[in-house]
């Protein structure tokens, strides 16, 4: 486990960006940039004798995180809501250029058997078929933020399963919050929090609570299931991965415009993962 390094600032970054997208995993984005193994054991030994370390690896990647969220919220909102297609082409792409990755270190043609393939084809139909059960998919300011006890504990709630999603390759944060029709809700608050309103607190202490509950569930989770189940968990992370594209895709753009820009961006991502990709250590 490595220690307090700056350069991790901009992986956290990087993972902050991603995490604001619906659809796009901070865990894919730490794959891409080798820290994933380190930072899923830093999250798990948080709470144990190896704290320090832990905590010497994960703060400089949070600060980077919470750097990208605070900045960036109203920007990704902005693109969402006025720009989606080429901006979702985009992170298409970037999970695209995540595949021929992720078939290398699974060392598919070595490893895999029926079961594995199994595996990886529920994953895929499981995250397909979230992506038809959307609940807030706006963007923007909410009309009402409802600040009842029966719906902080489902902020709360909503916070533990994207917290928990963010560690798995493939499966989005953001988009765990689209299912709990909490995602507008909570991207506006990060960004009236930035503005010092602090009217919305109440929304982002709780679901950070969530947050912080479901790294250390889900860290231990993932930490053993890799140490004992090695290539069965990378095949389910493929399938996850693959089956992200079906959250991610926006549908076909409406003008010749829109067609070239999205050409373009997702051309940019493909690129730009697959390259990563390629300098990344398995």
């Amino acid at each position: 486990m490595s220690k307090f390094k700056l350069s991790n600032i901009p992986r956290g970054f990087a993972m902050g960006i991603s995490d604001l997208i619906p659809g796009v995993s901070g865990g894919t984005i730490a794959l891409l940039l080798g820290i994933y193994d380190d930072f899923i054991a830093s999250v798990s030994g948080i709470f144990s004798k190896n704290f320090k370390k832990s905590f010497s690896f994960l703060l400089p990647i949070v600060i980077g995180m919470g750097l990208a969220i605070g900045i960036l919220s109203s920007v990704i909102n902005y693109l969402l809501a006025a720009h989606e297609v080429p901006t979702m082409f985009f992170f298409f792409g970037l999970i695209l250029g995540v595949i021929p990755f992720l078939l290398r270190i699974s060392k598919v043609k070595q490893t895999f058997t029926i079961r594995h393939w199994l595996i990886m084809i529920i994953s895929i139909v499981l995250l397909g078929a979230m992506a038809f059960f959307k609940g807030d998919t706006t963007h923007g300011a909410p009309s009402y933020i409802d600040l009842s006890m029966p719906m902080l504990f489902k902020y709360f709630i909503a916070g533990i399963c994207a917290s928990s999603a963010m560690l798995l390759p493939g499966i989005s944060g953001s988009f765990i919050l689209l299912l709990f029709g909490v995602y507008s809700t909570v991207t506006y608050s990060i960004s009236e929090i930035v503005r010092l309103n602090f009217a919305a607190l109440p929304v982002i202490m709780t679901v950070g609570l969530g947050v912080v509950t479901g790294f250390l569930i889900a860290s231990k989770l993932i930490t053993y299931l890799l140490q004992h189940y090695t290539f069965m968990t990378y095949a389910a992370i493929l399938g996850l991965v693959i089956g992200s594209l079906f959250s991610v895709y926006p549908g076909l753009p409406t003008s010749p415009l829109t067609w070239l820009v999205s050409i373009v961006t997702l051309g940019l991502g493909f690129v730009i993962s697959y390259i990563l990709g390629i300098f990344t250590k398995d």
